[in-house]
């Protein structure tokens, strides 16, 4: 505040005013301190240079050696400034002659139609081919730790596929199948209870069956406050699936097993509508796969995370060849004139 008789404010503050501004600034200084000392730089001083002492062997020679050396140092640095010299003068003389050529006035040119050809789109794969469907199930294959044949539990030797089994036994890597028996709910007990047996000779089976009401993230959240809301759950024969437990404990302990740190990766292949996507829907809890009627709706491969440490992949169906008998090919629902991969 500005006294009434002196011609200049005064300068001086109360002692808690200065007594608090240095403190701050003594708090300032130890906080920048410890920022150093953590970044490590009030650690790092300049390392003295000890010299040669007197009692090495040949340090004349090696002095001598130094000086040299540090002489070609300062020649090279003097070469770089020279040569940085030269360039700009040079860049003067360029910008000098361009602001002469644009001070000059321009003739007036023709106009000139200028046609720009656009590159032509490479086309992209045929997703419905046969080479393209049979590439992307080799992919499923060659990245699966354990593949997972889907068999339709009303003719599980029909969808057997000897030649894919084969390919997956002799691939390298220690690769493992496994047989699911999906649709268990459309055939007597007695008839999945034998066939398990049977097909337990050969390779551990799980029989699974599909929830046919799973839905999509969003509408089974906004299903989920409904239900909330009424206090009624869903307790009906299609929203059940059964054969998950199961099926998820044995892939989470061969996870387990396995001495690899990455996460394990299960290949699902099988026949046309046997039912893989429906698995990995099931297993996933929401619609992460298309899934319907139709056959041949997934088109390529698609990794789904069910488990912490386990991967789902789903796989388009096997293509059946056309040498295969035409009572065979319409029990399986297969089209004739679309060739495949099974012999």
């Amino acid at each position: 505040m500005k006294r009434p008789k002196l011609k200049k404010a005064s300068k001086r503050v109360s002692c808690s005013k200065r007594y608090k501004i240095q403190k701050k600034v003594k708090d300032h200084t130890r906080k920048l301190r410890k920022e150093l000392k953590k970044k490590g730089g009030a650690s790092k001083r300049p390392k003295k240079d000890l010299g040669v002492p007197n009692s090495a062997p040949f340090k004349e020679e090696v002095l001598r050696e130094a000086e040299q050396r540090r002489q070609e140092i300062d020649e090279i640095k003097d070469k770089k400034k020279q040569a940085k010299k030269v360039e700009r003068a040079q860049k003067r003389k360029r910008e000098k002659v361009t602001g002469k050529k644009e001070t000059e006035p321009k003739a007036k040119k023709p106009l000139q139609e200028v046609v720009v050809e656009q590159p032509e789109k490479e086309p992209g794969p045929d997703k419905g081919s046969k080479q393209y469907l049979c590439s992307e199930l080799n992919k499923v294959i060659d990245a699966s730790d354990v593949v997972i044949e889907v068999l339709d539990a009303r003719d599980p030797m029909g969808c057997r596929c000897p030649q894919l089994e084969e390919a997956v036994l002799q691939r390298g890597g220690n690769k493992k199948l496994l047989l699911v028996l999906s649709k268990i709910d459309l055939v007597p007990k007695e008839n999945v209870e034998k066939w398990i047996q049977c097909l337990q000779l050969e390779f551990p089976v799980v029989a699974f069956k599909a929830s046919q009401q799973i839905q999509d993230k969003t509408v089974r959240a906004r299903k989920s406050r409904i239900v909330a809301s009424n206090e009624v759950l869903d307790r009906s024969r299609a929203a059940a699936c059964s054969g998950n437990g199961c099926l998820s404990e044995f892939l989470s302990s061969y996870a387990t097993k396995t001495e690899n740190e990455a996460q394990l990766k299960v290949g699902v292949v099988g026949f046309p509508n046997v039912g893989k996507s429906s698995l990995i829907n099931s297993m996933k809890g929401i619609l992460a796969c298309n899934a319907g009627v139709k056959r041949g709706i997934t088109k390529s491969m698609q990794e789904v995370h069910i488990l912490k440490n386990v991967k789902l992949i789903d796989s388009p169906g096997i293509m059946a060849a056309p040498s295969n008998p035409p009572a065979s090919m319409a029990l399986r629902s297969l089209q004739v004139e679309e060739g495949g991969q099974r012999a």
